[in-house]
């Protein structure tokens, strides 16, 4: 049991580890929570690691830029905009309309942003997980080539692979989609496997984990332009027929096209709700880990009574916390995948014979 209190534990303080380069100097005391809470989830040039006596140890990024001000095409590290403005480009400080960005000088003096390709903390943490993911999934191929499982159950990682793809393909893309669910469990799949690594990945709070990236809209809205693109590409006959020409009474489509346009409006929120939905959701539980965490630091003037009982408390949180986040990640990947097949399904329908 204690070794796996510490284990838990070990998990948790890397979480910490970043507030000390919000301590000041004077009292070293001083906790910049909204530092604290979005120098973790938001994207950056580097990928920070800890913090060793004051210092942040971090791995620094590939820098691409192409310079909006006629400089042309740059490829550097970001380490060399630590000290400042390299070559011209510097990171926006706070208050700017850019702020954390890579930014430029105008002719006119003014703050400009360059064509930005870097492979920023988000963009490694997302290659870094697909990798992790390949690896798996051809792992899992690797093994059902060489037995036959027919004679030889599969164990371990393959086992769990087996279970959850025969999970996701019976119990969501089979029921949801219909008869030809064969041709989108491919994508389906895929999604909800990329989610569910991303998500899991998210939690592992040091290197190479830590990645917001199913937190990151962007993702997110990649995601949901996927499933937006399968359910209008391949909608049948029917399904346009009920968006533009609704079975409802004549007066609630000519000569206003009330109802018409009320299903294209809803051909567009669907996949805004798979976006705010999986984005918000991972955000918002990496938010509640961070902030029971930070009470340990908030708590650190009230005396050592109150700051080691509240620390305690939080240490505890942290860990249930944390184990709730495996299960979120899990619900969270399920929940797009079955909400993507279900729209799906409904756009192969076909209308009823009477």
């Amino acid at each position: 049991m204690k070794k796996w209190i510490v284990i838990l534990l070990s998990l948790l303080l890397p979480l910490a580890l970043p507030a000390q380069e919000a301590q000041s100097a004077d009292d070293g005391l001083t906790f910049d929570m909204d530092e604290y809470l979005y120098g973790h989830v938001r994207d950056s040039y580097e990928w920070h690691i800890t913090t060793v006596k004051g210092k942040p140890v971090s791995i620094p990024l590939p820098v691409i830029v192409i310079s909006k001000a006629g400089g042309g095409f740059h490829c550097f590290s970001s380490r060399h905009l630590e000290e400042g403005e390299y070559k011209g480009f510097y990171i926006a400080p706070a208050g700017s309309r850019y702020e954390n960005k890579i930014v430029e000088r105008g002719s006119d003096g003014s703050e400009v942003r360059p064509w930005d390709f870097s492979v920023t903390k988000n963009v490694a943490g997302l290659l870094i997980n697909s990798a992790l993911l390949l690896f798996i999934v051809l792992g899992t191929a690797s093994w059902y080539r060489k037995h036959d499982a027919a004679e030889e159950a599969p164990t371990g990682g393959v086992g769990i692979m087996e279970m959850l793809v025969t999970m996701v393909e019976n119990d969501i893309i089979k029921d949801c989609v219909g008869e030809d669910y064969k041709k989108y469990s491919p994508y389906l799949l895929t999604a909800f496997f990329f989610i569910f690594i991303n998500n899991l990945m998210g939690i592992v709070p040091f290197f190479p984990g830590g990645a917001n990236v199913t937190g990151n809209i962007a993702v997110t809205l990649v995601l949901a332009l996927f499933t937006f693109f399968t359910v209008n590409i391949f909608g049948n006959k029917h399904y346009w027929k009920e968006i533009l020409w609704p079975e409802v009474p004549t007066w609630l489509k000519v000569p206003l096209p009330l109802m018409p346009v009320i299903e294209i409006i809803g051909m567009f929120t669907k996949p805004f709700s798979l976006m705010v939905r999986l984005f918000a959701n991972i955000l918002a539980g990496h938010f509640m880990i961070l902030g029971v965490v930070a009470v340990v630091f908030l708590t650190a003037k009230m005396g050592v009574a109150v700051n080691s009982g509240l620390s305690a408390v939080a240490v505890i949180l942290g860990v249930f916390m944390d184990c709730l986040e495996l299960l979120v990640a899990f619900i969270q990947a399920y929940v797009f995948t079955m909400l993507s097949a279900v729209f799906i399904g409904l756009s192969r329908q076909k209308a009823e014979i009477e």
